[in-house]
């Protein structure tokens, strides 16, 4: 369309995970386009860019990375 929309059929938004209005990025690879949910991609592409992170900064389990972000939102709170 001429402000760069795209109809995406309903069925294959639903593969997607998206809903009439959400965005998607296309991902061209050579002669190759992927279609693949905004939301979901950016999530994806921060983890790998932060992959080791956790580890470097004392963090080795879910539940201290967790006790961390309750800590830090209780100091916030109080601020």
């Amino acid at each position: 369309m001429p402000k760069g929309q795209v109809t995406i059929p309903k069925n294959i938004r639903n593969v997607l995970g998206v809903e009439s209005g959400d965005r998607v990025t296309f991902i061209v690879d050579g002669n190759n386009v992927r279609v693949v949910n905004t939301v979901v991609y950016t999530l994806m592409k921060f983890q790998e860019q932060m992959k080791g992170e956790a580890a470097e900064a004392g963090f080795f389990t879910e539940e201290e990375v967790a006790e961390w972000i309750t800590k830090s939102r209780r100091e916030e709170a109080a601020k």
